[in-house]
């Protein structure tokens, strides 16, 4: 007879990392163009006003699908896969063995 082989799960392992909320690859581009908009503009209340906004949207995006960027990213490599305007028969043959 065999034993069942009983394995911890660690909550933490699967949680995305996040910074402030935000997943840190959302928080950290984010934090570049807030920075980006202070060197272009001169201002940093604008610098600050980017950050935060965009901070925003990636706590968004962290709290509807952490691997949101990594989706956007892929769907620019494989336009075809998914645009659903561009749809095209694939030929199936279902083959009995009987």
């Amino acid at each position: 007879m065999t034993t069942r082989r009983i394995n911890p799960v660690f909550k933490a392992v699967n949680r995305p990392l996040t910074i402030l909320g935000a997943e840190r690859r959302l928080f950290f581009s984010a934090l570049i163009l807030g920075g980006a908009t202070f060197n272009l503009v001169g201002s940093l209340l604008c610098g600050f006003l980017i950050f935060v906004a965009l901070l925003i949207f990636a706590r968004w995006a962290t709290g509807n699908d952490p691997e949101l960027l990594r989706i956007l990213l892929n769907s620019a490599k494989f336009r075809r896969q998914y645009d659903p305007a561009k749809f095209h028969d694939v030929p199936v043959e279902v083959v009995n063995h009987a």
